[in-house]
């Protein structure tokens, strides 16, 4: 293979590892608001009603410390998954 052949392959392979990561990304946002859409609602139904006095306070730092457990735990479950794929980080 001459050498501008293998320049072009990888290119292309750099530029579909690009897409790849930005794809991801972007889906990976439109996820993350979704859930934070649906964990801001399920705080406002079924927490702020036991809590009428300083709703907002403490309804806040609930959800703070929900996106907390949920993001530790989804990145040590991911972190776990990858270790045993052999996945480099």
């Amino acid at each position: 293979m001459t050498e501008s052949k293998q320049q072009e392959r990888k290119f292309h392979q750099e530029l579909l590892q690009q897409l790849v990561t930005l794809s991801t990304s972007g889906f990976g946002l439109v996820a993350a608001l979704a859930w934070n859409e649906a964990i801001q609602s399920f705080v406002k139904v079924n927490i702020e009603p036991y809590f009428p006095s300083q709703t907002g306070v403490i309804s806040k730092f609930f959800y703070a410390l929900l996106i907390t457990f949920f993001a530790v735990l989804i990145t040590y479950q991911l972190s776990r998954l990858a270790s045993r794929w052999g996945i480099k980080k």
